[in-house]
């Protein structure tokens, strides 16, 4: 299929994007990668009047280093560019591993770290990972901007909190606490598909290996990001017992996410994957804060 007509637009400077998306108003879209929109706009699934494409703007594309220890991540740097830049492996060796399961080499060298976020599929990686990370996004519009933490951005299902006029600008990563491990566990049909279920771990213990905190964030089993609260609430303070780590996985699977059913799997079986993968996730981080 082909799109429904739009106009174009290719600004060169973040200043010119931000004044075209404040002229086109709710009419605009932002065009990162395109590696999800285009096919949603082929479908007929989304329909917008105007396309504003980033990809002419080149103060958009850049990773560095922060004086804390963190990283900063232009919204327009290419997801394969961020799995194999040695600083995002040095730094937040979990990044690359969870950005090589998108999809396959081809998309990961259109698609965006940034436009994954604002995108908001509810299956995608990337923005559970900023979530798990403690991510600060930088949110820039025409005479102004604003930062948002992550776990506060996305609102449903390829919804967040982005006002037409506005545009992620900056995904900024703060740095690891010592003590820090984490992990990735996802179910896929093939590799390369979408996640039937998928949890990214990561947490931290102290010299007596109690855990400080715990971030267990899981995705395709709700309509966003799902951050558990039952993770921090019976971990932390406590030695990560194999016993405890059970009581997480069973805790989350029935009371913290929300499956459907498709012809790949029913909501029961998706439970059950969470439970398993949490478990796995969990103490496969506890090993390597260790």
């Amino acid at each position: 299929m082909k799109p429904a007509p739009f106009d174009y637009y290719a600004p060169t400077s973040v200043e010119e994007a931000l004044a075209t998306l404040q002229n086109l108003g709710y009419d605009g879209k932002v065009l990162a990668g395109g590696q999800s929109l285009i096919p949603a706009m082929n479908f007929r699934m989304a329909r917008p009047a105007a396309l504003v494409d980033l990809n002419k703007v080149k103060e958009l594309f850049y990773i560095k280093p922060t004086d804390d220890g963190g990283l900063a991540i232009g919204t327009m740097t290419r997801d394969s560019l961020v799995e194999k830049d040695p600083l995002v492996a040095e730094r937040f060796p979990i990044v690359p591993f969870v950005v090589k399961h998108i999809a396959h080499p081809q998309i990961r060298n259109r698609g965006t770290f940034g436009g994954a976020i604002a995108h908001a599929d509810p299956a995608a990686q990337i923005p559970a990972l900023s979530v798990a990370l403690k991510a600060r996004f930088l949110v820039r519009k025409q005479g102004g901007e604003r930062w948002v933490n992550a776990e506060d951005f996305f609102m449903g299902p390829f919804m967040t909190v982005l006002a037409p006029e506005e545009m992620l600008a900056e995904v900024v990563l703060p740095p690891m606490a010592k003590g820090s491990g984490a992990s990735y566990q996802q179910v896929s049909r093939q590799k390369g598909g979408y996640a039937q279920a998928a949890v990214i771990s990561v947490v931290v213990v102290d010299e007596n290996k109690r855990c400080k905190d715990a971030r267990v964030v899981l995705f395709s089993v709700g309509e966003t990001p799902i951050l558990s609260q039952a993770a921090s609430k019976i971990l932390v303070g406590n030695v990560p017992t194999a016993e405890a780590i059970a009581e997480v996985a069973e805790k989350i699977s029935k009371d913290e996410v929300d499956p459907g059913t498709d012809i790949h799997g029913t909501a029961e079986y998706r439970r059950h994957l969470v439970k398993v993968l949490v478990r796995r996730g969990l103490t496969e981080a506890f090993e390597r804060a260790k």
